[in-house]
């Protein structure tokens, strides 16, 4: 359950009759205004012709929904309906009551008077002050739903009705809006120095000027030494072409596999019908839950060519400076609008009115004021998970931490080629084997659970470079075959049947043992631990033979597919989509008041929703923030 992400909880006995809570519980401890105050409201509704605002109050009260046994526990009321009743004295205040009844847990959304503290709304409900008569505003559900009729409350919370954002809210957004001031502002000096050019040179000279001089807004030159500013040069990134298409459904994937049910109130009628799918095999052990994988093998891949094109261009040295601008490039590749999106995230945490579903999402600001600086230098991924800023991009530190061992390698290789395979066999026998024992040791499933009953997947496994370097490193070793062959690999058709045939087989077999081995072992588990270890390096292997026979000519159809040029823009805007595609989802959740139904078409419409919105986004955001400083830069005269 979401609600095991809330910090120190502290549970408290809630027993079902009023009588027996106020015999069972401390002295009664409230402020006298919020005592007088919430007196009078229960006065009211108590009342054959209640006032309005009592009404209101009493009507915004969280209440038992139908499809208990389906997932609908929560019971949220009504927020906004909280807030615009107005008492004597007082106005409404929305706060939530989490509560614990047998192995079930699930909130309530009250409505008391806003002269109540949080600790004060705690101890009304404890002393059973709240109630209709000899009715209990927040009665327990029924036996013939939950076998314990004794709620525990976990905690309280109240929204405030007022934003208040503080100095560090305050400096992120300053920082949002000076990265896109930046380049806005070098957008105009340079249209202003063109139009100044065009004012006073020559048709004919104006050509010549347009092309040299200052290039802040980092326009793409087509001579050698300004390509590869991303992953390579240009001519790298067209031959292998399935970097492109990968890279686009890496980003739709990633969407559809974010799409928060934590508000759906029949959640458990949803992960009952896509368990049942046949198509959800390919989400616990195929290419949906094994794009991470396929995209440190890309990234490898592009790493080792990029760095050896410029020891090419470099007279054929590796020297430090080399890798001094071979690190800095990828920095600026990624921090100016990883540090954006995690300002913004910041920024609207502070300043949206949230919803009764806002709880997750405080810690999430909570972790980024505290833990700012581990995504500034990307290594976010070795705290633990619930610490991580923006947890999503906790793959960005796991793909840098990989592409800082790209120079060693390809030293080794340039140095000694039995030293090379040595330290590649031993990298890879490293992970495999660590991979492996920390399955065994933790009992881990083979897939990410989808719910938290298995914390330790993420937090020593998932998000750990010691456990993902495996495809990243064939990543390397496939780039550098690419890179430096002399000859082609196949030479027959005979040899790319088999190896297609071989490569699909292995692909089917990974998917085939993920959904053998989908339940977590009670027990350290040989099988699960052999497959956890090997199964994302060979998968890895799958997708690396792919690339080398489309690069080769035996690509046929699937070269085709992935060549066309339908995904360069999506492709282009890939990054950007990673990124701000989870701020949707936690907006749309954040502002929900009431828990949605899942139906295909509903599901359907927010996910298109999701999706054309991170698109329009992602492209503004390539254009402002992520384009221009990745190619900003000076050129002289």
């Amino acid at each position: 359950s979401v609600l095991t992400m809330c910090l120190g909880w502290v549970v408290f006995p809630l027993l079902a009759g009023c009588s027996v809570a106020l015999e069972n519980t401390q002295a009664l401890t409230v402020s006298q205004i919020c005592l007088e105050d919430t007196n009078t409201f229960i006065w009211e509704i108590n009342q054959d012709r209640p006032k309005e605002y009592a009404v209101l109050m009493y009507d915004a009260f969280g209440k038992m929904g139908s499809n208990v046994e389906g997932g609908n526990v929560n019971q949220p009321g009504l927020l906004q309906q909280c807030h615009s009743a107005h008492g004597p004295t007082f106005s409404g205040q929305y706060c939530e009551v989490f509560l614990r009844q047998g192995a079930l847990q699930y909130f309530v959304g009250i409505c008391v008077p806003d002269s109540c503290g949080e600790e004060d709304v705690q101890m009304l409900v404890l002393h059973g002050r709240l109630q209709l008569g000899q009715t209990s505003l927040i009665p327990p559900l029924p036996p013939i739903l939950v076998n314990q009729s004794t709620q525990e409350m976990i905690m309280t919370q109240c929204l405030s009705t007022t934003i208040a954002p503080d100095a560090s809210d305050v400096a992120c957004l300053f920082v949002c809006c000076i990265i896109v001031a930046i380049p806005l502002a070098a957008t105009l000096f340079t249209a202003i120095i063109r139009w100044q050019r065009n004012r006073e040179v020559s048709p004919s000279a104006e050509f010549s000027c347009l092309n040299s001089g200052i290039n802040l807004y980092g326009t793409m030159k087509t001579n050698g030494s300004s390509s590869g500013e991303i992953n390579g040069s240009t001519s790298e990134e067209n031959s292998s072409s399935k970097c492109n298409v990968q890279s686009a459904r890496h980003s739709v994937t990633y969407i559809f596999s974010h799409c928060i049910v934590s508000v759906a109130d029949n959640y458990k009628n949803w992960k009952i019908t896509v368990e049942s799918s046949p198509l959800h095999v390919l989400t616990i052990g195929g290419p949906v839950f094994l794009a991470v994988d396929t995209f440190l093998l890309l990234g490898g891949l592009l790493s080792a060519r990029s760095l050896l094109g410029s020891i090419n261009r470099a007279e054929d040295k590796l020297s430090p400076s080399l890798v001094a601008s071979y690190l800095f490039k990828r920095i600026k590749r990624i921090q100016p609008l990883h540090l954006f999106i995690m300002c913004l995230t910041i920024g609207l945490i502070s300043l949206v009115q949230w919803g009764p579903y806002w709880f997750p999402f405080i810690n999430t600001m909570m972790d980024c004021k505290s833990y700012w600086w581990a995504n500034l230098l990307l290594i976010s991924n070795l705290l633990p998970v619930h610490e991580i800023c923006i947890p999503w991009t906790w793959y960005l530190s796991l793909d840098f931490q990989c592409y800082a061992t790209t120079p060693l390698l390809v030293y080794f290789y340039r140095l000694n080629r039995c030293v090379f395979a040595v330290v590649a066999g031993g990298l890879l026998l490293m992970t495999t084997v660590v991979s492996a024992v920390i399955t065994a040791l933790f009992q881990l499933p083979v897939f990410q659970p989808s719910t938290l009953t298995s914390e330790n997947y993420v937090l020593y496994y998932y998000v750990k470079p010691y456990t993902r370097y495996g495809p990243f490193l064939i990543g390397i070793l496939t780039g550098i075959y690419l890179t430096t062959k002399k000859n082609p690999l196949l030479k027959r058709k005979w040899q790319a049947a088999l190896g297609w045939f071989c490569c699909l087989s292995l692909m089917a077999a990974l998917i085939g043992l993920a959904y053998i081995l989908k339940e977590t072992p009670a027990y350290p588990s040989v099988p699960h631990a052999l497959y956890q270890g090997l199964h994302r390096p060979l998968w890895a292997l799958g997708v690396s033979w792919v690339i080398v026979a489309c690069e080769e000519g035996y690509g046929g159809f699937i070269k085709s597919l992935l060549t066309l040029r339908f995904w360069v823009p999506l492709s282009n805007i890939s990054f950007a989509c990673y990124l701000t595609h989870p701020v949707f989802i936690i907006l749309y959740i954040g502002l929900q008041e009431t828990p949605i139904h899942y139906t295909d078409i509903n599901f359907m419409y927010l996910f298109l929703g999701h999706l054309v919105l991170t698109l329009v986004v992602s492209y503004v955001l390539t254009v402002l923030v992520e384009k221009p400083y990745l190619l900003l830069k000076w050129s002289r005269t």
